[in-house]
């Protein structure tokens, strides 16, 4: 596959998220006396905003880590939620942000999935195949790690980068092979003759990450504080209370109870301060992205965490 097939563009999201940020205030200091919060439909922090934690808070919901951090660049959002390869492919596309918090592994909450019907075993049975992903997203790294361990390079296979509303049908009609998806996306296409070949335990363990703008680090800091502190105790009520989570969310989510309560199950995980060896973990991340050409060059993405939020997680 040529180079510019295969190399990842950074900044395409624009659109997405402006659909999802309207009457933002302008630039990254906005809106002083309220947080402006970026969410994905199944992250962590949809809990949140359903039970109604920070009501002062203006929400904005995004499809994919990617428009969310297209959003932290045009100063729409003060904080949001995203997968661990966003933040790298955004510092990449020279968004400025800080790390300040992070959750416990979610290795089972990606997946690769293929049909039963075509008889896959394993992913190395998928060389010269065409397998979808959303491109800048989790599911990258995990792609990343299944090549190694398959003995595969990336131009063994055949890479379509598609959004999740497009891999769906793309999967479903037998236009790609296999696709590489996340929750709750991967838990409503577990359909009957649906395989999962792959998750990533043992591969990667795809943490979420809480991205700040840096003016919001610096000027909304109580604000961030309070709303963390109460963002670990909601996160923390759901893992103890799982039905009455399910039956909060799945409204919010728009799907049924028992897909809501098979992916909160395997994704939904405690809420961890963010150090200096999850940089490190981060920083691996990185250069495995740099050395395939998928960013354009060395990032330092260590230091972009800001450890000083971290008390709200213990």
């Amino acid at each position: 596959m040529p180079t510019s097939r295969r190399r990842l563009l950074i900044g395409a999201a624009g659109a997405a998220f402006l659909a999802g940020c309207g009457g933002n205030d302008a630039g990254s200091g906005g809106g002083s006396g309220r947080l402006r919060i970026g969410y994905q439909r199944f992250g962590g922090l949809s809990l949140s905003k359903a039970r109604g934690d920070a009501a002062d808070a203006q929400w904005s919901l995004f499809e994919s880590g990617p428009a969310l951090t297209e959003a932290l660049k045009a100063g729409a959002i003060d904080i949001g939620q995203t997968g661990e390869a966003p933040p790298i492919f955004a510092a990449a596309g020279k968004i400025d942000f800080r790390i300040i918090g992070t959750s416990e592994p979610v290795p089972q909450g990606e997946a690769v999935l293929v049909k039963a019907a075509n008889g896959f075993k394993t992913f190395a049975d998928l060389k010269g195949r065409t397998v979808a992903l959303n491109k800048g997203s989790n599911v990258n790294w995990l792609l990343v790690k299944l090549l190694e361990q398959a003995n595969l390079s990336i131009t063994d296979i055949n890479v379509k980068y598609l959004k999740p509303a497009e891999g769906r049908p793309a999967f479903d009609s037998g236009q790609v092979d296999a696709w590489i998806i996340w929750d709750p996306y991967f838990a409503l296409a577990e359909q009957p003759g649906v395989q999962v070949l792959a998750d990533a335990t043992g591969l990667a363990n795809n943490r979420e990450y809480l991205l700040a703008a840096p003016d919001a680090v610096t000027g909304k800091t109580a604000l961030i504080k309070d709303f963390l502190t109460s963002y670990r105790a909601t996160t923390d009520w759901g893992i103890a209370h799982p039905a009455e989570r399910a039956k909060i969310l799945a409204p919010e989510l728009k799907i049924d109870e028992p897909t809501t309560t098979r992916a909160l199950a395997r994704s939904a995980k405690p809420l961890a301060p963010i150090t200096r060896e999850i940089g490190a973990e981060l920083q691996t991340i990185a250069d495995g992205f740099t050395k395939l050409a998928l960013i354009p060059g060395q990032i330092d993405i260590a230091s972009r965490i800001d450890e000083q939020f971290n008390q709200a997680f213990l």
